[in-house]
């Protein structure tokens, strides 16, 4: 495989990338570097942003304003090398309904001088037993895992997975996410948009968090989950009744006395769900009982998760990643 970074540059880069719609400003300068051999996320809403810098990235939509560095080319001048050395896999891919799965791959592997056989591709997406069925009675996750055999047959260097596992079911997400594994081990740069919070963390070395066409947040997922100031979320909703009550009042929490309580970080309200992040569960959870007994308040909601990307997102702009 040919260096395309001559040795020390990002396999990516981005500086103050623009793209607007009409009067909506899709991307809003845009600066980022992806380092060879990394696996680097885009995280964020539908609307964000990630797809639109995801397809100027891979020469479908022109910028406004701004520069795109792909293994030290850009499409103005190095677009045919450049299609020689990425491969892309779409949110959604229309193949020939016909075809066998091995004819298409064989039809995408001429469009490249080099790159892996047809049986190879066939066994990196797990289709053996499918070569010779037709596009048409794949599943859904066998058309995507088709999708991603068609993006890597001819060999790229650099990977783009726009949403690969939208749509599927969790079986056929956790193969794909096997599939991106090996593609990380052996070496290759991905770069992967999604809205899955748990695929992000799972996958991804770094991430950035789009919102309304920026970068909002930008580090490793370990970094930017540490940012929401405690190792835990605490959810919980009460009331003013007694539990079981037929006619049940929303109670009024003195959020101060929460706050007050030693390990709780911070507090908000979605939805009249009370979000506390504390930093040592097995302490704070007694005293937050206590807190809420002491105003005569009851529970009838209460649970609790380690802190997550999409924690981060919520502490950044007040909504939650799937929000459209």
């Amino acid at each position: 495989m040919t260096d395309g970074t001559n040795g020390a540059g990002p396999t990516l880069l981005l500086r103050g990338l623009r793209k607007a719609y009409a009067d909506v400003q899709a991307v809003d300068g845009v600066d980022l570097e992806v380092a060879r051999g990394e696996c680097f996320g885009l995280l964020g809403p539908n609307g964000a942003g990630k797809t639109t810098t995801i397809e100027i990235c891979e020469g479908l939509t022109a910028p406004d304003e701004g520069t795109v560095e792909l293994l030290g080319l850009n499409w103005r001048t190095g677009a045919h090398e450049l299609s020689q050395r990425i491969g892309v896999q779409l949110q959604e891919t229309q193949f020939p309904e016909k075809l066998t799965v091995e004819e298409t791959l064989s039809l995408f592997r001429s469009f490249y001088r080099r790159g892996i056989s047809v049986e190879e591709s066939v066994r990196t997406a797990q289709l053996e037993e499918k070569r010779r069925s037709r596009v048409g009675g794949l599943s859904g996750g066998q058309k995507q895992r088709l999708a991603m055999a068609c993006a890597l047959v001819g060999d790229p260097e650099l990977l783009f997975l726009d949403e690969p596992t939208t749509g599927l079911d969790p079986q056929a997400r956790r193969h794909l996410w096997d599939l991106v594994d090996e593609l990380k081990q052996a070496g290759r740069t991905i770069i992967l948009t999604t809205h899955y919070m748990e695929e992000a963390e799972r996958l991804c070395d770094r991430v950035a968090i789009m919102d309304h066409g920026r970068v909002i947040a930008l580090g490793t997922p370990q970094q930017l989950i540490a940012t929401v100031g405690g190792e835990d979320i605490v959810e919980f909703a009460v009331n003013s009744s007694e539990p079981g009550s037929h006619h049940p009042v929303r109670g009024v929490v003195d959020t101060a006395r929460l706050t007050e309580i030693p390990g709780v970080q911070s507090h908000r309200v979605d939805a009249a769900l009370h979000q506390l992040s504390v930093t040592e569960l097995h302490t704070s959870v007694p005293r937050i009982f206590a807190a809420l007994r002491a105003q005569g308040l009851h529970l009838s909601e209460f649970r609790t998760h380690s802190a997550t990307l999409e924690d981060v997102f919520v502490r950044l702009t007040g909504r939650n990643l799937r929000d459209e």
